[in-house]
């Protein structure tokens, strides 16, 4: 039996120039088309030396489904600082939700650096690091293969639970879709808050800047309820604190509360609720305004009487 040797080309030997070449070859639809099956998305070209200010963007992509900003930065070299800073100045100046940097080799530091962006950065983007490998069997035509080198923490995990929604039932499918078009209809609105990674389960919650609580909405579909609430962990003095000032807050938050102390838990509740009919997905964009708005006046009122009522249980915090 012949057996062929399969050998590693040098990238540069297939694409001389890294705009003219590379950068062409990979914005056509096949080429693009086989990155995003290995990052998990469908991306659908925009464009092609996107203006950035005073800079160019090699490749503008959206994803199909969500309509999301893709950047993509190509280097056919090592990993190096001025193509870093272009992959962040690319992504904040065109709102991106998913930044690609390819490259043809990775310092361990620049691995480090897409790490840590990932890590410190919120879920509205993710960084990849995508290394280009070109083989070759004999004289056989050239083959590309894009490794990924960096990717988001929770990527795996997503494309495990999108591979399993078929295992739901429908009522976690409906949870789902539900918080993710939410998560979208926030994002065209560009509220103040961030929700986190949408699941299928009956709540989504949110930072309100407090290690002691959250923001937490919720679907009763049993009860056809849909919620907003602060959510306060184990700490009863601090419900105390917020529920002396009852008065002050609902002013300002301009609707009354459901003050929720649970005396047999050990979390509290601060809620409001409206009925809904989670089944009809007609009524699910008077559901998200509805939500987000009461999400919103949440996230606006509550930190400063928190942190208020902190200090109040902790003097020595408003010292550090």
């Amino acid at each position: 039996m012949s057996l062929g040797k399969l050998k590693k080309v040098d990238p540069r030997e297939v694409w001389k120039h890294e705009a003219h070449d590379f950068t062409a070859w990979l914005a056509q639809n096949e080429n693009l088309k086989e990155l995003g099956d290995e990052l998990g998305y469908t991306f659908v070209l925009l464009a092609t030396e996107a203006s950035v200010g005073g800079f160019n963007c090699d490749i503008l992509a959206e994803v199909e489904d969500t309509k999301s900003k893709v950047v993509i930065e190509n280097q056919l070299e090592i990993t190096d600082h001025d193509h870093l800073g272009k992959l962040i100045t690319y992504a904040s100046g065109l709102v991106a939700s998913v930044a690609i940097w390819i490259v043809r080799d990775v310092r361990e530091e620049h691995r480090k650096a897409i790490d840590w962006l990932n890590e410190h950065t919120d879920d509205d983007i993710d960084f990849f690091l995508v290394k280009i490998e070109v083989l070759q069997i004999d004289e056989s035509p050239y083959a590309p293969r894009f490794e990924v080198i960096c990717r988001p923490n929770a990527w795996a995990q997503s494309v495990k639970d999108a591979s399993a929604q078929l295992t739901l039932s429908e009522t976690n499918r409906n949870q789902l879709d539900f918080w993710t078009q939410l998560k979208l209809f926030a994002s065209e609105q560009k509220s103040l808050v961030r929700l986190q990674k949408p699941s299928p389960q009956h709540w989504m919650q949110m930072s309100i800047g407090s290690s002691q609580a959250h923001i937490s909405l919720t679907i009763n579909s049993l009860k056809g309820l849909i919620a907003a609430e602060l959510y306060i962990y184990d700490n009863k003095e601090l419900y105390s604190e917020l529920k002396v000032r009852q008065q002050e807050i609902e002013k300002e938050f301009g609707e009354q509360l459901e003050w929720m102390e649970l005396p047999k838990k050990k979390a509290s509740r601060v809620k409001i609720s409206t009925a809904c009919d989670f089944f009809d997905q007609s009524k699910w964009p008077d559901y998200f305004t509805w939500l987000l708005a009461e999400a919103e006046k949440f996230y606006k009122v509550f930190p400063k009487y928190i942190k208020s009522a902190e200090q109040m249980l902790d003097p020595d915090s408003q010292e550090e």
